[in-house]
């Protein structure tokens, strides 16, 4: 039957289903019954059985009469099943030419120049990093180090790494400790984690990373921000696998947002801080190493030039270095 919708089989199976067993108890319903007047709440459930042959005006009246169910039923899932057979087979032969591509690719120069690494730019990556994904078999591992992600784009993350998890996939995730003051990642972190991820966090800086079954990872190219560098060279995939595995086992689990917790990472941001003004960075090279944004960063240096009794960043600095203080310490000391 053409115009059924997904909508309409949520409809049917909450309401319209109730509604034909209760038309059929009663051996039919009138137009002017108050469940089916125009504003009555089962007017949508109604117009749907009647779009779909379950109920018949009875020969001119004004009362609605039940039909029996298997010729609509024959008349709604019969084009859907031939459908899916159209699909299934659409998509096979789909696969089969790309699969005729492939070979070509493997045979061509550009296969030979390319190698274990591939560049993509702009709106091809997030395409690719799709697939990659849906094809995953065992383990996903992403490091996400700023967690400034819009709404939609986590959202859409969620709906695919929960995909993913729900085949049965390991999947950990490291993200720096600002992420635990971004509303949207609480959000994703709490549906990834109620499917089996395991997420932390870190004081440390570190590169966005994405490694999908310890065979190809996806890192960022040094000098785009919006290329990725997909690499499929066994060696430096385990690499980068030992890289992210020593990091984890570093972090702090994100579930644990106890008192003690966040005063511990309260106390490595500020030493962290420490470390950036001792080391001369500039603001931005700063807030960004710190996952936050410069006007978050410079108040982080306010409140430390408020401790100390420093007027300026060079006071601020001498009076740090007198006290031996080195970035170093993690206890607010």
């Amino acid at each position: 039957m053409a115009g059924i919708r997904p909508e309409d089989r949520e409809l049917f199976e909450r309401e319209a289903a109730g509604l034909y067993e209760q038309v059929l108890a009663e051996g039919g319903i009138a137009e002017d019954d108050p469940r089916v007047s125009d504003k009555g709440a089962s007017r949508p459930a109604f117009d749907l059985l009647v779009r779909l042959g379950l109920l018949q005006r009875d020969g001119g009246g004004t009362t609605w009469r039940p039909l029996e169910p298997s010729s609509a039923q024959s008349r709604v899932v019969t084009p859907l099943g031939t459908e899916g057979a159209r699909l299934i087979d659409e998509s096979a032969r789909w696969a089969s030419a790309f699969a005729g591509l492939s070979q070509s690719w493997r045979r061509s120069p550009a296969a030979n120049e390319t190698g274990p690494f591939l560049y993509l730019h702009g709106d091809a990556v997030q395409p690719y990093l799709t697939t990659l994904v849906s094809e995953a078999q065992e383990e996903l591992l992403t490091a996400q180090p700023q967690a400034n992600r819009s709404t939609r784009t986590v959202t859409q993350a969620a709906e695919r790494d929960i995909a993913a998890l729900q085949r049965g996939l390991v999947m950990k995730t490291l993200y720096q400790h600002s992420a635990r003051r971004h509303p949207a990642t609480h959000k994703y972190v709490a549906h990834v984690t109620e499917h089996g991820a395991e997420v932390r966090t870190l004081d440390e800086f570190f590169d966005r990373m994405i490694v999908v079954d310890r065979r190809v990872a996806l890192i960022p190219a040094p000098d785009s921000p919006t290329t990725a560098v997909v690499v499929r060279e066994p060696a430096i995939v385990a690499y980068l696998v030992d890289v992210f595995e020593r990091t984890f086992a570093r972090g702090r689990p994100f579930a644990s947002g106890g008192q003690s917790v966040m005063k511990e990472i309260a106390s490595e941001q500020r030493a962290m801080t420490i470390r950036m003004l001792i080391e001369g960075h500039a603001d931005a090279v700063s807030a960004k190493r710190l996952g936050v944004s410069p006007r978050t960063y410079a108040g982080y240096v306010a409140e430390l030039k408020e401790e100390y009794d420093a007027e300026t960043r060079f006071q601020l600095g001498y009076t740090m270095g007198q006290l031996g203080i080195a970035g170093q310490e993690t206890d607010g000391s």
